[in-house]
């Protein structure tokens, strides 16, 4: 069985309270990320994110010298995935709503893009891993209809 050196990653939230003299709150706000003193920080483990990979690579201890291997999709970091996929989302629903307003239907191709979307925003939420990509989808079906 082969060896692979796998990298994961948690995020640790590093916290200040300091005080701010503003007009306004968004003004407060905007000094406090705008300061770059962070020599009072301190570290909150309890709060800690999820751990997740980063990295893969063939081989025993081969971290940044092995063969790197794609870490599939539903080992990264959730926040990291949902922020990929609004992308998607995002463009999905302007074709939709373009098509609404020019009163024409949208097509079927489409509507399966977004049905997967769905799909796969729904495991991005649960945790889970989602459905293939489309495009691959299409291939393989295409792939399985030809006449072997």
């Amino acid at each position: 069985m082969p060896d692979y050196t796998i990298e994961t990653t948690y995020r640790l939230p590093v916290f200040r309270h300091r005080t701010y003299t503003a007009e306004t709150p968004e003004a407060a706000c905007r000094l406090a990320i705008e300061d770059g003193d962070w020599s009072n920080q301190k570290e909150d483990p309890e709060s800690s994110g999820e751990t997740y990979v980063t990295g893969i690579w063939r081989g025993a201890d081969t971290a940044y010298s092995g063969t790197a291997v794609p870490v599939p999709p539903h080992f990264g970091e959730a926040v990291q995935r949902q922020g990929g996929h609004f992308e998607v989302l995002l463009g999905l629903l302007k074709i939709m709503v373009a098509d609404a307003e020019a009163g024409r239907a949208t097509s079927p191709e489409w509507i399966g893009k977004a049905t997967w979307a769905i799909e796969m925003a729904e495991a991005i939420l649960a945790g889970g891993r989602g459905p293939d990509d489309p495009e691959d989808a299409a291939a393989e079906a295409r792939g399985r209809d030809r006449p072997g």
